[in-house]
């Protein structure tokens, strides 16, 4: 037989106090997502990214838009499956970058990022296997970041909509109206519903 022991004696507010911490602590948890690349594959893709639509005249670029929000939002999600191939490639374009240059490709010039993107868009990159599938790979996770629905984490603030004059989602605009001519006016909504400006 157990011997008896008095029950201590705990604040009912202590009580509530300790326990309301474990919710908190699990939700800051999930406040701040796991990046699904690492630090430096994520710098290397941001300056890939960066120089693939640039801050210019027109508007803000690929960077300015969330673009890297959303392929982190894709690689930990529905493009999983890509991760492995998209990591390997950002690891050849830096030892590429290495080799070329003596540095790592985030850590070059604008001119020396310039000529590395056009020899691995061209296939041309020594040593970096199948260097225009990776380059095809990134531009297209850059155009649908810059173009898609703010929904999924890119185009923020609709700069990618704003730089080619979409005017969002529409119910009733076919080949008549568009025959018209007329300036329609932006709608600020993605198509899955709500202001998604991240």
């Amino acid at each position: 037989m157990l011997p008896h022991t008095e029950p201590s004696e705990i604040s009912r507010r202590a009580l509530l106090s300790a326990t309301a911490f474990v919710p908190l602590s699990a939700l800051l948890a999930t406040a701040q997502p796991t990046p699904a690349l690492p630090a430096a594959q994520t710098k290397a893709l941001s300056a890939f990214v960066d120089r693939l639509i640039p801050v210019d005249e027109l508007g803000p670029g690929a960077l300015d838009a969330g673009v890297m929000n959303y392929i982190d939002r894709a690689l930990a999600g529905v493009y999983a499956n890509r991760k492995a191939g998209l990591l390997e490639g950002l690891e050849a374009l830096d030892a590429y970058s290495q080799r070329e240059n003596g540095s790592v490709f985030s850590d070059l010039t604008v001119p020396q990022r310039d000529a590395v993107i056009t020899a691995v868009e061209a296939g041309a990159a020594a040593g970096f296997v199948n260097s225009a599938g990776f380059f095809a790979a990134v531009r297209s996770l850059t155009m649908e970041g810059m173009f898609g629905d703010p929904f999924y984490g890119g185009n923020r603030n609709f700069a990618g909509w704003d730089l080619i004059r979409y005017p969002g989602p529409r119910l009733a605009v076919g080949p008549p109206e568009q025959a018209m001519k007329v300036e329609l006016k932006p709608v600020r909504i993605s198509a899955r519903g709500g202001e998604h400006a991240r």
